[in-house]
């Protein structure tokens, strides 16, 4: 059981890693005002490659769990997928948000020669409040739907490799 709960975790992991990265670079990118196919490609890769090492290395799920359950709340209530959610979010959103605005941002004054009229913390604030919400909706959304996917796949019963 414990062999099928780590790979329903890794494959999780790949999945919400890919769609928040995905998404994410989507919004950032196209919320600069500044949209490129080479901009959005970057960000999607160094986006994936940071919440692939978040997701392998934190275990959103267990937290998330373990959190809902210190609250006392139902398994698969709203109120504890809506805390999940909450929880996800906020292991995932502010780091990856941090990170690809500074990329952004860093981009942008080399290109510019440090002439970019640019602040740093309104357009890392502004990106956050934009992702957070995107990354909630998302993870609301996505999270039941792969967790169901792959505990058909690898639960309890089944001997997929």
């Amino acid at each position: 059981m414990k062999e099928q709960m780590k790979k329903i975790s890794f494959h999780m992991a790949i999945r919400m890693s890919i769609l928040m990265s995905l998404c994410l670079s989507l919004v950032g990118t196209l919320s600069s005002g500044h949209f490129t196919i080479p901009g959005f490609l970057l960000s999607f890769v160094v986006s994936t490659i940071i919440s692939l090492l978040i997701g392998l290395v934190i275990p959103v799920g267990k937290v998330s769990s373990d959190v809902c359950k210190k609250m006392k709340m139902k398994p698969h209530s709203l109120p504890e997928r809506c805390m999940s959610s909450l929880i996800s979010n906020l292991i995932y959103t502010p780091l990856m948000t941090l990170i690809m605005v500074l990329l952004a941002y860093t981009m942008a004054m080399k290109q510019s020669g440090g002439m970019a009229q640019l602040s740093f913390l309104p357009m890392f604030l502004k990106s956050l409040v934009l992702t957070f919400i995107v990354g909630y909706i998302l993870i609301f959304i996505f999270m039941p739907m792969f967790l169901g996917q792959l505990m058909k796949k690898y639960g309890p019963g089944n001997a997929h490799p």
